[in-house]
């Protein structure tokens, strides 16, 4: 009975390994030989009908799709006929399906009489990963620590034990070759370059080669995925994105994007959501990192670009550039402050926010699940400012006491002075982030000297 699920990309890799189960064997769109019959290709429309496919729904390049498959061709080739340690390439030509493979060989400076490299090694061998066939050979077994061991053994088979296996590389015949023999072949070649030899062509291969095979494009085609989704979201950080609640683990939501999911941590949350599965919010891309289990995708309810963001998509005065956004200041799920001026005569930047009837700046609160948003008008005078940005208190007068230290003093009147300070001091806390400037609040009634406003701001610091 056939797997109701199937792991992550392996139903890519059974669109170009389908045919390569076969009892007689071979692998990767590829046709099967049989006796008396000479080798030949299968449908090549269909082959690369099958890559483009995949391609198109995962949103990989086709070039890392041939790569891939290439790739896979190349371990089933060594599987049946290479040899340990060799580095085989194989070549595909789409439009005709020819396969040219061949074999790769460094040039290495020289061997000492142990069998290890000598001399300046290649770049290329040093970060050459591991072939799991090569895995066969024993490992060396585990040494002692330094302390623990012998002291009587002497400093020389110290120093050979510490050089054994760490930074030492065994030549290989198959891989390496030496600069003295390249030099007979080219005598312009040297350490580090690349020597390719030409193949004879196989395209019959045993079963455990094309499982091998499929291996390689399940695994293939997982790090092409994960390297295309962190390419596409690396680029969108700072964006608005909608999705869909699909789980909560403890605090942690994650949430579907479509391609791979989102993670909304608790410091980019909401307090007043109520994060619900099949929910669908809109949330700002914070940041995209790569880890070893792929790219993950950090979400935000609670950055202020998140509002700029969902203004931008309402008002196309914003995205036309007659109006401009100059500050924001906030506080996720209670109330936040925005700071606009207009770029052009005849353009009321207030308005352009709030919309007919308050359309517009209504549907941002409605996304931000009833969060209050206070609409100020930006001026380059700091007095105006500043007392635009008390909104919706109504202020007497601001007075710079220091404008080095950027200090005022804001005046109210005694019905707007609770306004102004607002619940627990939220609304000039506010105002403070969006201009810039440290403010005191007091009614007419209060008489404080310049020396008695400096000394309540270090008792308030």
């Amino acid at each position: 009975m056939r797997r109701a699920i199937v792991s992550y990309g392996e139903e890519q890799a059974e669109i170009l390994t389908k045919k390569l189960a076969k009892p007689e064997g071979l692998a990767v769109g590829l046709k099967v030989i049989r006796p008396g019959k000479r080798k030949s290709f299968m449908d090549t429309k269909q082959f690369i009908s099958a890559i483009k496919q995949i391609s198109e729904e995962k949103g990989i390049p086709e070039a890392s799709v041939i790569e891939t498959i290439e790739a896979a061709i190349a371990a089933a080739y060594k599987r049946d006929y290479g040899k340990k340690g060799q580095i085989i390439k194989v070549k595909l030509d789409t439009e005709s399906g020819d396969l040219v493979m061949t074999q790769l060989h460094y040039v290495v400076d020289g061997v000492d009489e142990e069998g290890y490299l000598t001399g300046t090694l290649p770049t290329k061998v040093m970060e050459e990963k591991p072939d799991p066939q090569d895995y066969v050979v024993p490992l060396p077994k585990l040494r002692l620590p330094l302390a623990s061991r012998d002291r009587s053994q002497g400093d020389d088979q110290r120093s050979a034990e510490d050089n054994f296996g760490i930074g030492a590389i065994k030549y290989n015949p198959e891989k390496h070759l030496l600069l003295e023999e390249a030099k007979k072949k080219n005598k312009k070649v040297k350490v580090g370059d690349e020597i390719i030899t030409k193949l004879e062509t196989h395209i019959d291969f045993g079963r455990i080669a094309a499982q091998t095979a499929k291996q390689v494009i399940i695994q293939r085609l997982r790090e092409a995925e994960r390297e295309a989704i962190f390419s596409e979201f690396k680029g969108r950080e700072g964006e608005i994105i909608s999705g869909v609640v699909q789980r909560k683990e403890g605090q942690l939501v994650f949430v579907d994007l479509g391609k791979t999911n989102g993670l909304l941590i608790p410091a980019e949350q909401i307090p007043t959501d109520n994060y619900r599965i099949s929910q669908r919010f809109r949330f700002m891309i914070l940041k995209v990192e790569e880890t070893p289990r792929g790219p993950v995708v950090l979400l935000s309810r609670s950055h202020p670009k998140l509002v700029l963001g969902l203004f931008k998509v309402e008002v196309p005065e914003i995205d036309s550039g007659s109006v401009e956004v100059k500050a924001i200041a906030r506080e996720a799920g209670s109330r936040t402050k925005i700071a606009v001026a207009s770029k052009e005569e005849g353009v009321d930047p207030i308005g352009s926010l709030v919309g007919q009837k308050g359309v517009r700046v209504q549907t941002v609160i409605n996304e931000l699940s009833g969060e209050k948003i206070d609409i100020i008008l930006w001026s380059d005078k700091a007095k105006d400012f500043i007392s635009n940005s008390f909104s919706p208190a109504k202020v007497l007068d601001v007075i710079i006491i220091d404008e080095t230290k950027r200090y005022a003093l804001v005046e109210v009147s005694d019905d707007q002075f609770s306004l102004a300070i607002g619940k627990r001091g939220q609304n000039v806390r506010l105002a403070a982030k969006l201009t810039g400037w440290k403010i005191d609040v007091r009614s007419p009634k209060e008489d404080l000297s310049h020396k008695e406003v400096e000394e309540q701001e270090e008792v308030m610091e």
